[in-house]
Order: structure tokens, then C-alpha cells, then sequence
């Protein structure tokens, strides 16, 4: 378990370098007093472990930069090793250009070696197209759901695919979540296009998201907050925020993924944006934290492995202890 005395921990997504699992994570200063507030003070912070269980904290990774578009908070993204050796870290970051927690942009960083990371460029990475996704009214360029890239190599080698977290145009709201979808060949240049998924599976958000072959079956593995969900998803959620779909027949990673077939992780009701990474033995964990907050727990810390294995639907299913 990693637990910070003086700081929450919620959201996190793992780098491995062949020895080390590096975990990055959402903190806040628990000094703030309320919670609620830790959104617009949020860095990324830093641990290593062998086995996923013990950790050691290393300095932090990255944080807002004054003055510039990303300014007020860093949140949720991932991290992948280039062709050439070099750590991309894909990351959402908030800013005070006057839409507060509602404008949403992607960045990017790069390291040599996972502990100092230097960003890239001056303005965010990729914006949403109004064609497929929802924008703010007042600004075409922004929106208030579009967070957590998750990049990905191409199964075939054709260079890289990124999912972000985004809402269709033209969705009812709780109905209208979808994943947006872009590719690059060199990792800085992303082309965006439609969605792997279409809206209405009863979803507003698909946070966290991440695409992943566990025991040869592609799977999809998103969160989303049960007040984020339609009256008949909620009704059949039986609370829980971590969800899997299953590939159909012949499906890869890339889709297009049926939403509507997503499944809970009933073991784990709380458990909310954890990284599912492969274990040294080749099996299947989930990292994160349990979203106890709505019960008014206020938890906010990394969780042992939950070690999952695929049902025979498609989906993930938590492994007895």
C-alpha cells in the first residue's frame, strides 16, 4: 500500500522499465481541510516498487508552470517508452484562462529515465473537433470532458494510438460518453479522429480508460461515478465505478468497442481509476484507490494489487484471495 500522511492520493497509472514499476499519482496537500478542493491543486507525484506492494516515494514528477496553459493543476494520463528509449508522460492539465475546472487540455512530457521530466511545446497537444465531441459553448477550442490519454502502440507496428476521455455532440447528458481516438507516428503530432465507441451504453463519462490483452482476450477498462450514469445504468451498477467490455470475435484493441456490454467489477464496488497492470508472473492486477469519498471515507491511497483474471463473457473478474 502506498498511503502519504501529508498529502491524498487518488487517481494513478503505472510505467515499468523492465525492473521497477513506476507509479504516478494525483496528490493534494491533506492541510487543505476539504477534499473537495484538491482538483485545482493537483501534481503528479512519484513511487517505484518491485512487487507492487511496497513503495519507495521519489521526487515529484510534474506540476502546473506559471504562466502558461497549463497553469492551475495536472490530472490523470499515462506513460510510454518511445522507439529510441525515451518516456513520454501524456498528461490532462487545467488552466486560468477563465473556465476553471470545465477547460480540459492535453499535454505532454519527456524523460530520459522516469524521475526528471521536461514538457513539451507551449500550447496543449490536442484539442477536441466539434465534430464528434462536445465543446464549451463559449470557447470551441475547450472542453470540460476531455482528460486521461491513455497511449498505446499500434498492434501491427504502425506507431501509436491515444484514447481520451471525451462526450459525444449531439448526446443526452449520462448518455453521451465516449472515447475520443487519435494517431501519431513520432508521438508529439496526433491526428484525431472519431470515436472507438459509440454513445448511449447509459455512460456520461469513460474515465480512466485503458485498453489491454489479459489471458489473450482484448479488453476495455474505464471508471465512471455512478451519478455520471443514466437512471438504468445506475439501477444496475449496484454502485460500483470500475467497468470492463469485451472484445467482440476477431476484435483488436483499436475496436470499435460496444459500450453497452460493459460489466462491474462487483468485488471491488470502490475501486476507481486504477492502472491494470501485468504482474512479473504474467497475471493481471488492478493498482489504485477506493472511492470511499461519497460515504464520507476519505481514503485517498493506493490500494495492494487487485489481481484479476477474464470471465468467460470477455470481461475482468477479481481473483478469490
Amino acid at each position: 500500500m502506498l498511503r502519504l500522511d501529508n498529502s491524498w492520493v487518488w487517481d494513478s497509472w503505472v510505467a515499468d522499465d523492465g525492473v521497477d514499476y513506476h507509479l504516478f499519482y494525483l496528490q493534494a496537500p491533506r492541510s487543505l481541510g476539504d477534499a473537495g478542493l484538491r482538483h485545482t491543486r493537483a501534481t503528479v507525484g512519484h513511487a517505484r516498487s518491485r512487487d507492487l506492494v511496497e513503495w519507495e516515494v521519489l521526487p515529484d514528477a510534474l506540476g502546473p508552470t506559471p504562466g502558461a496553459w497549463d497553469d492551475v493543476a495536472i490530472w490523470t494520463g499515462s506513460v510510454v517508452r518511445g522507439d529510441e528509449g525515451r518516456w513520454r508522460m501524456f498528461y490532462t492539465a487545467i488552466n486560468s484562462r477563465g473556465h476553471g475546472l470545465r477547460d480540459q487540455r492535453l499535454g505532454l512530457a519527456e524523460s530520459d529515465d522516469l524521475i526528471t521530466w521536461r514538457k513539451v511545446g507551449r500550447e496543449p497537444l490536442l484539442a477536441p473537433d466539434p465534430r464528434w465531441y462536445k465543446t464549451l459553448p463559449e470557447n470551441g477550442t475547450a472542453s470540460e470532458t476531455w482528460r486521461d490519454p491513455f497511449v498505446f502502440r499500434d498492434p501491427d507496428g504502425d506507431g501509436w494510438h491515444m484514447l481520451v476521455t471525451a462526450r459525444a455532440v449531439g448526446a443526452e447528458p449520462n448518455d453521451d460518453g465516449v472515447l475520443a481516438h487519435a494517431r501519431s507516428h513520432d508521438l508529439r503530432t496526433w491526428e484525431l479522429g472519431p470515436p472507438v465507441c459509440e454513445p448511449g451504453a447509459g455512460f456520461g463519462q469513460l474515465e480512466v480508460a485503458q485498453v489491454r490483452v489479459v489471458d489473450g482476450a482484448p479488453v476495455l477498462v474505464f471508471t465512471c461515478h455512478p451519478q455520471e450514469m443514466t437512471a438504468a445504468r445506475r439501477a444496475a451498477s449496484g454502485g460500483c465505478c470500475t467497468w470492463s467490455v469485451p472484445a467482440a470475435d476477431g476484435q483488436g484493441l483499436l475496436g470499435p468497442w460496444d459500450v453497452s456490454r460493459a460489466l462491474p467489477l462487483v468485488a471491488e464496488p470502490h475501486l476507481f481509476a486504477a492502472p491494470l497492470v501485468e504482474q512479473r508472473d504474467g497475471s493481471w492486477a488492478f493498482v489504485g484507490f477506493r472511492n470511499t469519498e461519497p460515504e464520507g471515507v476519505l481514503a485517498f491511497d493506493i490500494i495492494d494489487p487487485v489481481r484479476v483474471s477474464v470471465r468467460a463473457d470477455g470481461t475482468l473478474a477479481a481473483d478469490p484471495d
